[in-house]
């Protein structure tokens, strides 16, 4: 008995040491990685102190793929943008047109003297970055919560003749999907082709119900997960999340925005109530850009190639004024093309930034931006949740506006009467000139680790249609007095450190 505990004992022992070796030597790794000093430092003192643990934690939620393996993503991604059988359906020259204008800083469209030169300094950055060739005579129609949107986008998917391509982060086993699922089916049996993309993570609930999605292939749908990881097969690559919202009919009509399919998106949730949400439907051709999202992820899942020309049909019949970029970024990206966008709009801003997000964790580039514009006398406001759908990040955002509202950033708490409410809406107004809606939180898990997208736009009337729904916002907001909010309890404050400990690593 005692050669057996003896033994068990010695084994532990060994193993412990294994993993603490095993710890020092990732930390000495992780020191010569090119991460922000402040990830860099979490990630020791987590190896550090929790070696064991730690190092299955980085192993999850740490490595740097976007330096690593997924490189050869991007290289497939460019590949595939440059190759001749795309050339033939729209020609990516036009894109290197528009590059080599905007370094010249000459004539984008013939509304050029509408555009501000942030606008155009923007414009030649993302042309640059993640290939978002600039596109005009869009029609742009704005949702501001879920009911509205999805009942549209299923009168639009009930007229799909050819085509319905559908990526989300989120798709929930409720009457809302089994309503949108019931539709899918039956035009899929009609002959159009339905293809269905979502996160593995996001859409876990999905797994509790298996005919859900078996039903769905069963009628030839084709549906794909994004890692397609199961447990108990841990995949390195769970922390990277595909955040994206898409949905392109025939080629012709692009959903982008914030809103995900479940039933707390259309306002069935009885603890957050009333789901403020943003989200576009958009005809023209910026739909060709949504629609190369969505092929380039699904050739990268699944290697098929989507070319054909009746994915980008022709756009001649549409006369809409709105003119949009749509920027997407990830670990898939060379660069974090959207945080750039951000960054420099808000460092260059010269009267306003609007800001709609449901969870505030900027950066320290990002945060100083913010606190020296609002030094510069450019009015700042910032709409936040007044209640909260994840614990850590809401904590940890709380103690972000604290900082930013000691520099005269005004935040105001949404509280829709009669409550609960709650905004989920991902939205940048900058100067009456630009505005971004799409599915990036301020946070440094969207900006940096998660795939996202979002759609840039310069035109005035769609730009100024954002900032009227903003202040219509307001009236569903209460200010916060910052004497009032900095005197908040101790355990409140502590709670926030502790999170915001743990936010560069979130």
């Amino acid at each position: 008995m005692l050669d057996f505990l003896f033994s068990n004992h010695y084994i532990i022992f060994e193993v412990s040491w294994i993993l603490i070796l095993l710890s020092y030597i990732i930390a000495i790794t992780i020191s010569f990685d090119k991460r922000s000093p402040a990830k860099t430092i979490s990630w020791l003192l987590v190896l550090t102190f929790l070696p064991g643990i730690g190092l299955i934690f980085y192993l999850l939620f740490g490595e740097n793929l976007r330096t690593k393996k997924w490189r050869s993503r991007q290289q497939t991604i460019h590949d595939y943008l440059q190759s001749e059988e795309v050339k033939a359906i729209f020609d990516p020259a036009d894109v290197d047109v528009l590059r080599a204008e905007a370094s010249q800083r000459k004539i984008f469209f013939d509304t050029d003297e509408d555009l501000d030169i942030i606008d155009k300094n923007i414009m030649h950055m993302m042309l640059r970055s993640c290939y978002a060739p600039i596109t005009a005579n869009n029609h742009v129609q704005i949702f501001t919560e879920g009911t509205a949107k999805f009942r549209q986008m299923m009168q639009d998917i009930e007229q799909a003749t050819d085509h319905i391509h559908l990526e989300y982060f989120i798709i929930k086993d409720c009457p809302l999907s089994r309503e949108l699922r019931s539709l899918l089916i039956r035009k899929a049996q009609e002959g159009v082709e339905v293809r269905i993309f979502f996160d593995d993570i996001g859409s876990w609930r999905l797994y509790l119900n298996p005919f859900f999605m078996r039903g769905m292939r069963q009628a030839g749908i084709q549906a794909k997960t994004f890692v397609q990881a199961r447990f108990p097969y841990i995949h390195r690559k769970l922390n990277y999340r595909n955040h994206r919202k898409i949905c392109v009919i025939d080629g012709r009509i692009g959903y982008i925005g914030g809103l995900n399919i479940g039933p707390e998106y259309v306002h069935q949730n009885s603890r957050l109530g009333f789901w403020r949400d943003t989200h576009l439907r958009i005809e023209g051709p910026a739909v060709y850009f949504l629609q190369t999202v969505f092929t380039t992820d699904w050739l990268l899942l699944t290697k098929e190639k989507l070319i054909a020309e009746r994915y980008f049909p022709d756009f001649c019949n549409i006369k809409g004024s709105s003119i949009i970029q749509i920027a997407a970024s990830g670990a898939d990206s060379p660069h974090q093309s959207i945080y750039e966008a951000y960054f420099y709009a808000i460092a260059q801003a010269k009267e306003t930034v609007y800001i709609q997000t449901p969870y505030f964790i900027p950066d320290e580039a990002l945060l100083t931006a913010l606190k020296t514009v609002a030094l510069s006398g450019v009015k700042i406001k910032i709409i936040f949740p007044s209640v909260r759908d994840h614990y850590i990040v809401y904590q940890a955002s709380l103690s972000y506006l604290e900082e930013v509202m000691e520099m005269g950033v005004e935040v105001y708490f949404y509280d829709k009467q009669p409550g609960p409410s709650f905004i989920h809406s991902k939205v940048l107004l900058v100067d009456h000139e630009i505005a971004s809606v799409g599915t990036a939180n301020i946070d440094i898990r969207s900006f940096n680790i998660n795939s996202e997208i979002t759609a840039f736009i310069y035109d005035k009337q769609t730009v100024n249609e954002l900032y009227t729904m903003f202040e219509q916002d307001l009236l569903d907001c209460r200010q916060l007095n910052y004497e009032e909010f900095k005197n908040r309890g101790f355990i409140q404050k502590g709670k926030e450190a502790f999170c915001r400990l743990a936010s560069p690593l979130l």
